[in-house]
């Protein structure tokens, strides 16, 4: 099988502003034809696989995406029959949708589908035609997906000192309870032009809306930025602020 050269990634401007979106690590990229159960054809994103999450852009220099795909919950991956040889055609089942997802050519359907089955599954697909290189970049996001779930895992049950130290802010976040939440309080530290979050493995990100982002994606939304209102209308709407210490700082919202 001949090798085509996979698609250039989005220049390196692009992939910084991205960052400051999302936090999560970039696994794989290219263009992917896109049809969701509420339209009736496809559409042709850029799209990203982060962490286990599918990111949409409408083209390779957009900043913001338009529409994500969380695949955590994937139940299977199915192939579909083409009448186009030169493409690759496959549906995602998840719990409450199935996504069409059709290639531009037959080798990156198989990147793609190995990619998705290696980050869901958490482990490198056998029946996959691709070559000795391809299959040694699954075996690199396995380890580090693998190392960013424990990571994951050991975020919730981090603590904090209760002293509050100079040049730190804290984030409050709202543990759902069905009788009565809880909040845990994380210590980011200003390192720089970055915020540090103070785990076992500290974790650093360019910005405090990046943090934020950081503890919705990776606890897939367990942890929730802390409501400070007593109008329980905001509570009920579920409008979420997160307050930096009170030496100083913005107000989120």
């Amino acid at each position: 099988m001949m090798a085509k050269k996979p698609p250039k990634p989005a220049p390196r401007r692009i992939f910084q502003e991205r960052l400051k979106i999302t936090a999560l690590p970039l696994y794989f990229e290219g263009f992917l034809l896109v049809k969701r159960s509420e339209y009736q054809g496809y559409t042709r994103y850029w799209t990203e696989l982060r962490g286990t999450t599918l990111f949409f852009y409408n083209d390779k220099k957009s900043t913001i995406y338009v529409d994500k795909l969380d695949l955590i919950d994937l139940t299977c991956l199915t192939e579909q029959n083409s009448t186009d040889k030169n493409c690759a055609k496959f549906t995602l089942v998840l719990p409450k949708e199935e996504v069409q997802l059709k290639t531009e050519n037959t080798e990156s359907g198989e990147e793609w589908r190995g990619f998705i089955l290696t980050v869901t599954e958490l482990s490198v697909p056998q029946h996959v035609s691709l070559l000795p290189g391809q299959v040694i970049r699954l075996h690199e996001v396995l380890e580090r997906e693998k190392k960013r779930r424990i990571e994951t895992e050991q975020l919730p049950s981090t603590s904090l000192e209760d002293e509050r130290e100079p040049m730190e802010d804290y984030v409050d976040v709202l543990n759902p309870m069905p009788a009565m939440p809880r909040i845990k309080h994380y210590k980011v530290m200003s390192v720089g032009n970055n915020y540090t979050i103070e785990l076992e493995k500290p974790v650093t990100l360019p910005n405090l809306f990046s943090v934020i982002d950081y503890f919705m994606k990776e606890t897939r939304g367990n942890l929730r930025p802390f409501i400070s209102s007593t109008d329980e209308t905001l509570v009920s709407n579920s409008c979420y602020y997160v307050f930096p210490h009170e030496r100083g700082g913005s107000i989120f919202t």
